[in-house]
């Protein structure tokens, strides 16, 4: 069997790497790409990297046509147009994937608060995280692929939320991304000649994923959390490294933390739970999340660390980890390839 997918949002970082990812899977064709710029332009000219093996041009977005050859879209476009566009895929019988942020909140209003107005809030998206959701992904038509920052949190703490072992009344985020997370549009703060060499916090206590990442760990919890989140652009191109601070119940030696980490994610393909503290450089390019951890010899404290490729678990590979699932697919299928190290 193989199924048609369509790309919507051809021209950004996200649409590149599921051309990337998608090219060779076995069991994909990749029948359109779509945009609202660099319409009737090659694929391939705005993504050289894709010279000689995405043959396409973008099209003008048509969800009536797309429909006709698209098992499954994937909308990589702006928070706050799925929302225009989900509607008619739906009705159009095409399974989609979108990795924005307009359907990942079950509450619109919270939504509405960080992000926009949304035009289509009668539908509801299965929260796209698949080690923690993957039976309902697997019968969903519409999937809402996490933001790349909840990715690596929600993963590194989702064992010790579960098992109520930590005070959830403080929990503290300290979050590096490279630039590569805001976008193939240049701003100021990208911009090389300011990035290049520098360290900077940026919405350091009003960062949008953090309503995203409350949301999830409540639902862990089974009650309300609310996380002290700040994030920092790293002079880097591609990568998240997530440090978690948390305050144990009671004591626990890191073999007893390492076991439950293991037992939790055990049979997972794309989490690795470490002996030592991952690094950025150990995921570049997969679609793995690497967890570390390390518990302080007094005060209770234990610092829980998760790296992910941004573009590959944070946004493209984990939608077609997603894609997989929703097709009845092997659910590593297109993305065994380990990282780039160096």
């Amino acid at each position: 069997m193989t199924a048609g997918v369509a790309i919507v949002g051809a021209s950004g970082y996200t649409g590149a790497e599921l051309f990337r990812l998608l090219a060779n899977h076995p069991k994909i064709k990749i029948v359109g790409a779509y945009g609202m710029k660099n319409t009737g332009r090659d694929v391939s000219e705005i993504h050289p990297h894709l010279h000689g093996i995405v043959d396409l041009k973008i099209e003008e977005i048509d969800c009536e046509k797309i429909c006709k050859t698209a098992d499954l879209v994937f909308t990589a476009t702006p928070h706050g147009v799925a929302m225009k566009l989900v509607p008619e895929l739906l009705k159009g019988n095409s399974k989609v994937i979108d990795l924005s942020a307009d359907y990942r909140f079950d509450e619109v209003k919270t939504f509405e608060r960080y992000y926009t107005k949304h035009e289509s809030p009668h539908l509801k998206g299965v929260y796209g995280l698949p080690e923690l959701y993957r039976e309902k992904i697997k019968i969903s038509n519409l999937v809402a692929n996490p933001g790349c920052f909840p990715t690596a949190v929600i993963l590194s703490l989702a064992p010790l939320v579960k098992e109520g072992l930590i005070d959830l009344d403080h929990i503290i985020l300290d979050a590096k991304t490279g630039t590569s997370g805001a976008g193939a549009t240049l701003t100021e703060s990208t911009h090389h000649p300011v990035a290049g060499a520098n360290v900077a916090a940026y919405a350091a206590t009003t960062h949008r994923h953090t309503p995203e990442i409350n949301q999830e760990l409540s639902k862990l919890a089974g009650r309300e959390v609310r996380v002290h989140f700040t994030p920092h652009l790293l002079p880097l191109i591609r990568g998240i490294l997530s440090t978690a601070h948390v305050f144990l119940k009671k004591s626990m030696e890191k073999t007893e933390l390492l076991k439950i980490y293991r037992e939790f994610y055990g049979g997972e393909p794309f989490v690795r739970v470490r002996k030592e503290l991952p690094q950025i450089n150990y995921v570049v390019g997969s679609n793995y999340c690497d967890i570390g951890l390390e518990p302080e010899a007094e005060g209770g404290r234990v610092v829980v660390v998760a790296v992910i490729d941004n573009l590959v678990k944070g946004a493209s590979g984990q939608a077609v980890q997603n894609m997989n699932l929703m097709l009845g697919f092997d659910e590593t299928e297109g993305l065994r390839g380990p990282a780039l190290r160096p």
